[in-house]
Order: C-alpha cells, then sequence, then structure tokens
C-alpha cells in the first residue's frame, strides 16, 4: 500500500478499456494522486502537449497504456496513422521522463510486434528473429520502438523502464464498435445481433484456422501493476494466459454461449492475420509472481453478459 499511496502517477489511456480498470485496482491499492490526461486536452502525439502533461501532472511513475489499435480492417486501413501515432507517443512520453528524471516509465507493448512466424509458444528471445504479421506490422514495430528505447535509455542514462507485452485482451467494457473491434467482441457482435434479428447465418473472415491466446482485461490489469512495483529491468515480459484457441472454436464457443444457433460462413477472401500466437508466460510469473487466474469460458460469459445489457 505505501509503494501506491506514497507516489503520484500518470496515467495515459487511464479512461480506456484497460485503463479503467488499472484505475479500479491502483485505487484499491491506495493510490490517490492519479492523473489521466484526455485526448481532448492533451493530444500526446504532439511533443508541447506531452511537456505540458507532465508539467500538469509531475508525476514519479508513468505507466503508458494510450494506444491508436484496432482489428485487422483498422490495421489495413490505417498503417500510416497507426504507426505514426504510436510512434510518437511513445517515444516523446520516454523522452519528457527521461528529462525530468521520474523513478519509472511503464511501456505496454502489444503481441503484434512479434514475428509472423515465431515458433509457438512465443518467447521474449524470440522477438527480434524475423517481420511481424503485415497487416499489423506499423502498429507493432511502433510499440516495439518502446523497446528498444527502454534499453537504450536504461544503458545510456540509468533511465527505469519496463516493457510489457499483454496478448488479446477480452472482457466486459470492451470495443463493440466493428469497424475497430477485435476477434471477440466482433464475434460476439454477430452472435446477439444475429439471434434477436432471427438471422440464420452470420459471416466471419478468414477461414477460422489461425489460432489466438485471450486474457481477461482484470488479469491484465493485475499483471501490469505487479510489474510497476515489482519489475525494474528493460527486458520484455509477456503478459498472458497461456491458453491457445483456434478462431473457429472460439466462433464455436461464443455462438454456444449466445445462443446462436445458426450457419458461420467464413471469407476466406479475407485475411487470416498471424497464423499461431500463445505465449510462453513463465517469465512473468517468476520475475514478479503473475499469473492469470479468469477462466476462459466464465471471462466470455461476462463479457456476452455485458454487451448483451448494454444493447438493452
Amino acid at each position: 500500500m505505501k509503494f501506491w499511496k506514497d507516489r503520484r502517477f500518470l496515467v495515459t489511456g487511464g479512461s480506456g478499456f484497460l485503463g479503467s480498470r488499472i484505475l479500479v485496482k491502483m485505487r484499491e491499492r491506495g493510490a490517490t494522486r492519479i492523473v489521466v490526461p484526455r485526448q481532448r486536452d492533451y493530444d500526446l502525439v504532439h511533443f508541447d502537449n506531452v511537456v505540458r502533461a507532465y508539467a500538469d501532472a509531475e508525476p514519479d511513475i508513468v505507466i503508458h497504456l494510450a494506444a491508436q489499435v484496432g482489428g485487422i480492417g483498422a490495421n489495413r486501413a490505417n498503417p500510416g496513422r497507426f504507426f505514426y501515432n504510436n510512434l510518437m507517443m511513445g517515444a516523446q512520453l520516454m523522452e519528457v521522463g527521461r528529462q525530468r528524471s521520474i523513478e519509472k516509465f511503464v511501456a505496454i507493448g502489444t503481441i503484434c510486434a512479434y514475428p509472423k512466424l515465431t515458433p509457438v509458444p512465443f518467447k521474449e528471445e524470440d522477438l527480434w528473429n524475423g517481420y511481424p504479421e503485415e497487416t499489423n506490422a506499423p502498429y507493432g514495430l511502433a510499440k516495439k520502438m518502446m523497446l528498444v528505447q527502454s534499453r537504450s535509455y536504461r544503458e545510456q542514462y540509468g533511465f527505469n523502464s519496463i516493457f510489457l507485452l499483454p496478448v488479446n485482451l477480452y472482457g466486459p467494457g470492451d470495443n463493440f464498435d466493428p469497424a475497430t473491434s477485435h476477434a471477440i467482441p466482433a464475434i460476439i457482435t454477430k452472435c446477439v445481433d444475429a439471434t434477436r434479428g432471427g438471422k440464420d447465418e452470420i459471416v466471419l473472415w478468414g477461414t477460422g484456422t489461425p489460432t489466438r491466446e485471450f486474457i481477461h482485461v482484470d488479469d491484465v490489469a493485475e499483471g501490469i501493476l505487479l510489474a510497476t512495483e515489482h519489475y525494474n529491468s528493460s527486458d520484455p515480459v509477456n503478459l498472458g494466459s497461456g491458453m491457445e484457441i483456434s478462431i473457429r472454436d472460439l466462433a464455436d464457443s461464443i455462438a454456444r454461449l449466445t445462443g446462436f444457433r445458426g450457419r458461420i460462413v467464413w471469407d476466406a477472401s479475407q485475411p487470416d492475420g498471424q497464423p499461431r500466437r500463445c505465449l510462453d508466460v513463465s517469465k512473468a510469473e517468476s520475475l514478479f509472481g503473475f499469473r492469470a487466474k479468469i477462466r476462459f469460458e466464465e471471462g466470455l460469459r461476462q463479457t456476452i453478459e455485458w454487451y448483451s445489457n448494454s444493447r438493452m
């Protein structure tokens, strides 16, 4: 409790899906001095706004969650914007933090930073063994530059920053916008809406054969806060559940849990994305005691219930 009570925090993206859960858990730990810079007041793509956010918050620790991100469709439509905006936010926030000699910078990366054909399970040592999957490479590489920056700044300036790699998130409050949502909310939306609309068919992208790993947003929030308190190295660390499931099996599970009994059509003309994703999560447990706890089916039920109630 003393760690959280005695420090001032700047949490970018604190009003978002993951950020809102982190704020709850920070306050439960005793944190009271938390500043969340809203985009309308501080567009962190611009250097002057980054400087102003630091001046206003005077943080001891920065947790950088803010990102411009979406599913495969959003990444294909915005490769330049996703690369530039994420790169500039991360680089400038860490640089100004270094200039101000803050105690710690917590950088949140992305599973999209891994090479397209990374052996499963993904080990942190494999991060530089190839180019990321093409549809989300600009976003993944922009985020991975914070790892380069973290290591460089630690070596030259002794700056304390860490770099965490969460796998695909899901849970209540997720982004259900069809234009930008990821796999779980996108499939839930189609199944729930089809059931309510009396439709007997839904169409999903790709072949359904790729695999993914998912982790509940509350689990990831816990992992980030454990690392914030206990981990002090620039070596990257995976945050995941260690559970791998195919998109086809995921769709079947969501259909069953939502009560959708119609046909699932796979549109193979659309991209599958990375062939497989599953993390080696042993380092997070050994370095700062993190292990995911929420069972996948229970998390899916929570997410479906939240979406159904929000639609009502």
